[in-house]
């Protein structure tokens, strides 16, 4: 079987296999599977892929709405600190 560059675990597709799965489980997953992400992949772009791929069959999932919350609050992951953070003297 061929790793899905998105989704290389597997933990989005197998989130829409788990029986009784809840939103709180559904978001632990959800953070696992963006902080393993290839770097330099658009979160925003992924997060689309995922929905256009499981959604439809599953509208009332509870993982297609925190795809859904993810994808409004979703942005580009920005450095922090370094030598622009520093105060000057």
């Amino acid at each position: 079987m061929k790793r899905d560059p998105l989704d290389h675990k597997g933990l989005i597709r197998e989130s829409y296999r788990i029986e009784g799965i809840v939103a709180e489980e559904c978001r632990s997953i959800f953070l696992d599977w963006a902080l393993s992400l290839p770097d330099g992949q658009d979160t925003q772009a992924a997060i689309e892929v995922m929905l256009e791929r499981y959604a439809t069959d599953n509208p009332d999932h509870p993982m297609t709405q925190v795809l859904r919350d993810g994808q409004k609050t979703a942005e580009a992951p920005r450095r922090r600190g370094g030598w622009k953070a520093r105060p000057r003297n």
